[in-house]
């Protein structure tokens, strides 16, 4: 199985309100980062930090009305396309979450590393607009990877390869999200202490890293402050 890691532990200064919460075309970006990563993955896990118990609360309450209204059987069904018998959410928090996005990454791999995922792929919460067809072709791209390396291959032979690689989507050659890990590259990422920031981590520690162009421009719009 896929593990999906959704990141939103900042604090949000330039979008001026807690960002996990902000909303568009009727749904928290929160909402639009888990059913996104749900298209290719059965469990998400969310790294929380600031402002952590009102982003929660809030969350699950969306997601009750949700579930209240029958708006996410299209997700189920999806989920039982790719091999889950259910949709989760996992919450983590980082205490440390002003110390950026790497300490936050580092928290949600392990804990998606926990699961024994097939690949993880890993989300900022402010990619509202990337389309769930792009992560389902990232996953997909990523399990022919795994499956093209000599020794790998999917379920347990996927999870326990030395393959370190990364696959990073492409949007006219700028570099988005999310990005996509195979299992050994997240257990280096998590055990890196001298990397500077996430792309620093993958960088020293990727084996290979592949790139998948796509017609989407959500990869690369970061919806950073109210008018992005």
């Amino acid at each position: 199985m896929n593990v999906g890691v959704l990141l939103a532990a900042g604090a949000s200064r330039r979008m001026g309100r807690t960002k996990s919460l902000v909303r568009s075309h009727g749904q928290s970006f929160f909402a639009h980062g888990v059913r996104h990563l749900w298209s290719a993955c059965d469990a998400v896990v969310v790294v929380l930090g600031s402002d952590a118990r009102r982003v929660r609360a809030e969350a699950e309450a969306e997601f009750v009305a949700l579930v209240g209204r029958g708006a996410l059987h299209g997700d189920v069904a999806q989920a039982r396309r790719h091999g889950a018998d259910a949709l989760e959410v996992r919450f983590v928090v980082n205490s440390k979450w002003r110390s950026g996005m790497l300490g936050s990454a580092r928290l949600g791999l392990a804990a998606a590393a926990r699961l024994k995922p097939s690949a993880i792929l890993l989300l900022p919460v402010d990619h509202p607009g990337i389309r769930s067809a792009t992560v389902q072709a990232l996953a997909a791209a990523m399990q022919a990877a795994l499956g093209s390396y000599a020794g790998a291959g999917r379920g347990a032979r996927a999870r326990s390869s030395p393959f370190a690689y990364a696959l990073v989507p492409r949007y006219r050659r700028r570099r988005g999200h999310p990005l996509v890990l195979s299992p050994a590259l997240a257990k280096a990422v998590i055990a890196d202490r001298g990397a500077g920031d996430l792309s620093d981590a993958v960088r020293r520690n990727a084996r290979l890293i592949g790139f998948l162009d796509c017609a989407d421009p959500g990869i690369v719009r970061n919806r950073n402050r109210p008018e992005d």
